[in-house]
């Protein structure tokens, strides 16, 4: 296969991922190929995402912080996957994926506020939040269903406990930034067009918390079975 060739063929698949297109033989045979075009995916989001963001640190105006982001989420994932799927998980496999799923957050480097009101460019904004962040869950739950042929209830057991720690951790990483002065009100120079989707990510964090124990629980069940099952 020629280099353009192969070019067409990571891109193509990468595009059958996206839109729930992919067998279950090709989710499980990703490559290297497909991990550096995820990358390339990742870091280009993470740069449009804060690029215009003046509150944001030189590493998410590089993209680093994107970048660390999916390394964390995938091993999350592998870590609570693992135990759980019929099939053989590998790290390296979960990260291609993950990283794979990055694509629509290039959404975010629309800059909204250039043609809007604040309050127009902050309703926006949480509307790419949430199309983006339902579209990624949705493939989670479809890559573990169809590619590691878990359990309904436990795929989307599996999927939302990672998701509930990962958005506890992120409000948390954010205190130095706008999440929780939301609680005690802005002042005028503090406001910027992601204060909604911030806002988003508080209510989300205050029913992970509560979520957390029941899924937690729910998991270990299911884990038992699983071992069981494979004795």
């Amino acid at each position: 296969m020629t280099t353009e060739a192969s070019e067409r063929s990571t891109l193509s698949t990468a595009l059958r991922v996206l839109t729930f297109r992919s067998s279950a033989v090709e989710l499980n045979l990703l490559e290297n190929r497909h991990l550096a075009l995820g990358v390339l995916f990742t870091w280009l989001a993470g740069m449009g995402r804060y690029w215009d963001n003046p509150r944001a640190v030189l590493a998410q105006h590089l993209g680093i912080g994107s970048l660390v982001y999916i390394v964390v989420l995938a091993l999350f994932l592998w870590f609570f996957l693992r135990p759980i799927s019929p099939r053989k998980v590998s790290y390296r496999s979960v990260l291609t994926f993950v990283s794979l799923t990055s694509l629509p957050a290039v959404i975010y480097a629309i800059p909204v506020e250039r043609f809007m009101s604040m309050e127009a460019a902050q309703l926006t904004n949480v509307w790419f939040l949430a199309v983006v962040a339902t579209w990624r869950l949705a493939l989670l739950f479809w890559y573990m269903f169809r590619g590691l042929q878990i359990g309904p209830i436990m795929t989307l057991v599996a999927g939302l406990l990672p998701m509930s720690l990962i958005i506890s951790g992120l409000t948390l990483l954010n205190l130095e930034h706008v999440v929780f002065r939301l609680m005690g009100g802005l002042s005028p120079e503090d406001h910027s067009p992601n204060d909604g989707a911030y806002a988003v990510l508080f209510v989300l964090t205050y029913f992970s918390l509560f979520s957390f124990l029941p899924l937690a629980l729910i998991y270990l069940v299911g884990l038992g079975r699983a071992r069981e099952a494979r004795k």
